[in-house]
């Protein structure tokens, strides 16, 4: 459906760089990456606004690169919504039946359906000015969904609503995605990405980094800054070295981790999730662990749980479960045993 090819921009001192990116029909999209990264300015150039310096946007296989916005099939909501302050919401979800010069019966019978949509039909005559943001938010999707485009572009759909809102409109939007609109979103937020998306791209200083489904991405992180993204706090730098098949990597504080029997070079980064480590008060005796003794430094409540920091030459982060957390009592001070199977260690070849 969407396809961009080598896309370059540059803005003032900050640049889109070699941008390749397909958006299959039906798909849900999102492009997460922080403040200044490119992800705004990449919907941009999609949505017809900008236009790239080189490179091509493909749309059914069609050249749209230098195409005006209008005639695009695609619709986009900004992050502030863009609607107009001295418009009722009926005015504001007619307004581009109204620039298209559509018949009054036609624009009325359309506001109607796409309010109720929405579960706005209620505030039709309201002015915007006293709607809240989750309802500014529905008029502002309604607004572009009145024109049927086969793509939906969302700019930080989420960002300035609340938790129960926010919930509202991933239903919303799951439901929007599962009638069949295809929809690229925006987002700097983890757990908004994981919730809603089919297949997501990370964009870091101007260029997608690592892009594939929500598992292939997070549970298979190609650096550190996407490893921080899916809350991976686990990193180790170690030099590698091998013998009869098997792998070691050791810390600069000596921490040595058995790794499995791929080569990985002489260098590499360590990543461990939080919860793929088991604490017992007995050595584990698997040869495929990694068996490590450390004392426990720091417990803290977790959204998974607790979190508990223990120190074993380097220091660890684990999360568990409040119910094994209870069954061991662990406390601050004490010794504990950490098992780490290897194949839950990711290693990324060199310092990335």
């Amino acid at each position: 459906m969407l396809k961009l090819t080598e896309i370059n921009r540059r803005l003032g001192d900050f640049a889109l760089k070699d941008i390749n990116l397909e958006v299959s029909e039906g798909q849900y999209y999102v492009l997460l990456g922080r403040s200044g990264s490119g992800k705004t300015q990449l919907l941009e150039l999609i949505a017809g606004l900008e236009h790239p310096d080189s490179g091509t946007i493909f749309f059914d296989n069609l050249d749209i690169t230098r195409q005006r916005i209008q005639d695009r099939k695609i619709g986009i909501v900004f992050q502030d919504y863009a609607v107009f302050p001295h418009m009722t919401v009926f005015g504001n979800i007619a307004y581009p039946l109204k620039a298209r010069k559509e018949d009054k019966k036609s624009i009325n019978a359309k506001v109607e359906k796409a309010a109720a949509d929405m579960n706005i039909k209620h505030l039709l005559g309201r002015n915007t000015e006293k709607l809240s943001g989750g309802e500014l938010q529905r008029v502002a999707l309604a607004r572009t969904l009145i024109t049927s485009p086969r793509l939906l572009l969302l700019d930080e759909p989420l960002s300035s609503l609340d938790t129960s809102l926010k919930d509202d409109l991933k239903r919303l939007l799951r439901n929007l995605n599962k009638a069949g609109q295809t929809i690229i979103h925006v987002t700097h937020d983890y757990a908004d990405a994981i919730s809603l998306a089919k297949r997501v791209g990370v964009i870091h200083n101007g260029r997608i980094i690592q892009e594939g489904s929500i598992g292939e991405v997070f549970n298979n992180p190609s650096n550190r800054f996407v490893a921080r993204y899916a809350g991976i706090r686990n990193f180790f730098k170690v030099e590698i070295s091998g013998e009869n098949g098997m792998n070691t990597g050791v810390t600069f504080n000596n921490v040595r981790f058995k790794l499995n029997g791929e080569s990985h070079g002489k260098e590499g980064l360590l990543l461990i999730k939080s919860d793929s480590i088991s604490l017992t008060r007995e050595m584990p005796h698997e040869k495929e662990l990694n068996a490590f003794k450390g004392m426990i430094m720091e417990i803290i409540p977790s959204e998974f749980g607790m979190e508990v920091t223990v120190n074993a030459g380097d220091l660890f982060y684990i999360n568990i479960q409040t119910s094994v957390f209870e069954e061991l009592r662990l406390v601050e001070g004490e010794e504990v045993w950490m098992s780490i199977p290897s194949k839950a260690i990711v290693v990324l070849n060199g310092n990335v």
